[in-house]
């Protein structure tokens, strides 16, 4: 008596299904890995940070008045730029130096860089004084 032939009928519709859900299951762990594992291009990104957060200072020297620029950063933007000490007299005897911070502060957030700055034309050279007073805060706040 020789071998019993066993014959399995496959319905078309059950193996379609599990076709689709075996690549749906694929697809579901290529992306959770995707998701989950650390992208290495990332890690550089983070570890290369432009500054060390904090506040930093710098002064400026205008008529025996020395003034403070304030210049908070995190590790990749500059946040906030100021004058910590101005007070009346200095913005009576110079009325343009805290319009001119703002406008140099507005276009330095806007670009996060102090590079193409324009100068106001009423203030050109007070203009580049702050610009290089900001720019000694933001050398000490670079990151090594």
């Amino acid at each position: 008596m020789g071998s019993r032939t066993k014959i399995v009928v496959l319905h078309m519709k059950e193996i379609i299904y599990t076709v689709v859900f075996a690549i749906l299951g694929i697809l579901l762990v290529v992306l959770l890995a995707a998701m989950f594992l650390p992208d290495k291009n990332k890690q550089n990104a983070d570890t290369g940070q432009k500054y060390t957060p904090g506040i930093y200072t710098s002064t400026l020297t205008l008529n025996n008045t020395t003034l403070e620029v304030e210049v908070t950063v995190d590790e990749s933007h500059i946040n906030s730029i100021r004058f910590s000490n101005l007070d009346e007299t200095v913005t009576t005897m110079f009325p343009l130096i805290q319009p001119a911070i703002e406008d140099i502060a507005e276009q330095i957030y806007k670009n996060q860089s102090l590079d193409d700055i324009s100068y106001p034309e009423d203030t050109p050279y007070t203009s580049q004084v702050i610009v290089d007073t900001i720019r000694q805060a933001l050398e000490k706040a670079t990151a090594n």
